[in-house]
């Protein structure tokens, strides 16, 4: 019998009394790194199905979605100006060589047109900015939550929730700001000469109010600060959780 064990001491490493087979250190080793490492990959992957985690996938979907909106007001002015720039149907429909415009009225759109573009023209961009900022904020919790920054400095989770709120009582000032500017914008002598120029040649769509990529926007700017402040809470109790871990160390 021992000596049908001495090929399977070969393999495993060594002989033992009796001749048993002993794993040699070199078999054990790799097995050992790659259960580590898969350990630690499960953990990090693990974040990503808490309720913390799917809140922030959801205000990073928010913020894209309201730079979007932002970035409509930054487009062109359209009219007689913008849109035979574009081309195609777009420019037969609304502009181009059946507009309607000739002479005096033809100079008077595109002063017109240039200079509500430059009225919207800082509020969007100002909206645009605003909006990347909060795209890029839920993304690196994201990232500090996948490698387990809050685990090992559980102070992380209450400057989180700080910034939270800070940021979600910010969100309302900015919304204000944000539709006032453009109603005021809206309701200058600029968009209402306009308004009756176009309305004059037959063209619909050139109203001075809001139009819906903005009023989206302001909708979603609403739904953002929810979600922020249910980070907030959701931070206090993952570090009452953590807080809670830390003292039964055997347990885990």
């Amino acid at each position: 019998m021992a000596e049908r064990g001495c090929p399977r001491a070969a393999r495993g490493g060594r002989a033992g009394p009796g001749g048993r087979a002993v794993p040699g250190p070199e078999a054990e080793a790799p097995r050992g790194s790659r259960t580590v490492r898969g350990s630690l990959e499960r953990r990090r992957c693990l974040y990503l199905r808490t309720g913390r985690a799917c809140c922030q996938m959801v205000e990073v979907l928010l913020a894209a979605l309201i730079l979007v909106c932002s970035s409509v007001s930054c487009g062109s002015a359209g009219g007689y100006t913008g849109l035979p720039a574009l081309g195609g149907i777009y420019y037969y429909q609304y502009g181009g060589a059946y507009s309607g415009f000739s002479g005096a009225d033809g100079e008077r759109a595109q002063q017109l047109d240039q200079r509500f573009y430059l009225l919207k023209l800082p509020i969007a961009r100002a909206a645009m900015a605003v909006a990347g900022c909060l795209l890029v904020f839920p993304c690196v919790l994201i990232f500090v939550g996948v490698l387990r920054v809050p685990w090992h400095f559980p102070a992380w989770l209450l400057i989180e929730c700080i910034l939270y709120i800070v940021i979600a009582v910010g969100t309302l000032p900015a919304l204000y700001y944000f539709l006032h500017s453009l109603l005021s914008v809206y309701n200058s002598s600029v968009c209402k000469e306009r308004e009756q120029l176009y309305q004059s040649k037959g063209y619909q769509g050139f109203w001075c109010s809001l139009h819906g990529a903005e009023i989206a926007a302001g909708l979603l700017g609403c739904l953002a600060a929810m979600a922020y402040l249910l980070s907030a809470g959701l931070a206090v109790r993952d570090y009452r959780t953590v807080h809670e871990q830390k003292q039964k160390p055997l347990q885990l």
